[in-house]
């Protein structure tokens, strides 16, 4: 079984909800990188979204935008990005998931960059610009290699794309709060409800992760009361790897508090 679903089911057992954090991968460097995501990991992150950083990367805000700009003067790449990732999962069980853009998976290869994801043990990948229109090409590479590709629906989701996403989703759904691209707001949208209640009449099963500006414990607590099974935090992380890239210690003890309160959160 693939781990984001024995994941969700141990979380289910346990009456437990998933705290999925992000960090984009060789921000700011390979090692403290490689040092972040550890402290994520150790500190209450239930999966693990690792960001492969593209030059154009239209889904996300500024605060990520730097972050990849930060990893990419810093050298990071394809390559180097499967081994910071083999590196995470030779210490660590918890689920990994690879976020990209389409043109870095197409300029592998569908087949090699599932392969390569499969031999670091990567268990899902996420392509925020893919519609799911054009995604079967990768959804049978992704299939072949036991790797989930994550679907994305959004409260400008008709019904019939809805449909059509939910018929092929894996792994999680990840439910788009807001209009707009990724960053830190000051509360969760009023849509993430009225989406989720549309998404369970048509699928009742596939868990339901909410991403796009949730940054502090209320907001998690209000996705998760909302009838999410997740919660998706990137820029907040990100923010304070920026805020503190002059003092790694501090950086890190910041986190290490951040992610262990966020994830209690996620248990009341």
């Amino acid at each position: 079984m693939n781990r984001i679903n024995a994941k969700f089911k141990e979380l289910e057992k346990r009456k437990q909800k998933a705290l999925i954090g992000y960090v984009c991968a060789g921000d700011p460097d390979f090692e403290t990188s490689l040092q972040i995501a550890e402290t994520l990991v150790k500190s209450g992150v239930d999966i693990l979204e690792l960001g492969l950083p593209f030059s154009d990367p239209i889904a996300d805000g500024p605060v990520i935008q730097k972050a990849g700009q930060r990893a990419l003067k810093a050298g990071m790449n394809t390559d180097v990005f499967f081994r910071l990732a083999g590196k995470i999962r030779s210490k660590h069980k918890t689920p990994l998931a690879c976020m990209t853009y389409y043109n870095l998976v197409l300029h592998r290869g569908l087949g090699r960059f599932t392969l390569d994801c499969r031999k670091v043990d990567i268990d899902a990948l996420i392509i925020p610009e893919l519609p799911v229109e054009e995604s079967a090409p990768l959804l049978k590479a992704c299939r072949k290699n036991d790797i989930n590709l994550i679907m994305f629906v959004a409260p400008t989701t008709t019904e019939e794309r809805m449909k059509r996403i939910l018929k092929q989703a894996n792994g999680f759904v990840y439910v788009v709060s807001v209009r707009g691209i990724t960053g830190v707001r000051k509360k969760l949208s009023n849509e993430v409800e009225p989406l989720i209640r549309r998404i369970r009449r048509i699928n009742k099963n596939i868990p339901l992760a909410v991403g796009f500006g949730i940054s502090n414990p209320e907001q998690v607590k209000s996705a998760i009361k909302a009838g999410a099974d997740a919660a998706i935090v990137g820029s907040a992380f990100i923010k304070i790897i920026e805020e503190n890239l002059k003092d790694k210690r501090l950086m890190i003890s910041k986190l290490m508090e951040f992610t262990s309160e966020m994830k209690k959160s996620t248990l009341s």
